[in-house]
């Protein structure tokens, strides 16, 4: 999925997220038995990647243990974390991931 806004930086939200949000709002949603809070988790995380898209590589870059290629940045929303690379113009929103685990096993 690409949004194109008026913004600097083109946003694309990669699979690897859909299907990771996907799982958190329909946890929060069925498993604890809160549409609301789901239906305000998934409207602040669609607002913070929006905001950040205007410049995205302005932020601190995340530096792991296990040294990757790409340059990662972090936006934090409650108790998850959004990460994310800039190549050319482009936001790719790559993971959410609940901020107690070990991101090593995943960036």
């Amino acid at each position: 999925m690409e949004k194109n806004n008026d913004s600097k930086f083109q946003i694309k939200i990669l699979p690897s997220f859909i299907e990771e949000f996907g799982i958190i709002v329909n946890y929060i949603a069925n498993e604890l038995c809160n549409k609301n809070a789901a239906e305000k988790f998934l409207i602040d995380v669609l607002n913070a990647i929006e905001s950040r898209s205007l410049y995205p590589n302005v932020f601190e870059k995340y530096v792991g243990k296990n040294k990757t290629k790409k340059e990662w940045y972090r936006i934090y929303i409650g108790n998850y974390t959004i990460f994310y690379t800039v190549e050319n113009n482009i936001m790719k929103v790559a993971h959410i991931i609940y901020s107690g685990r070990n991101y090593e096993t995943i960036i």
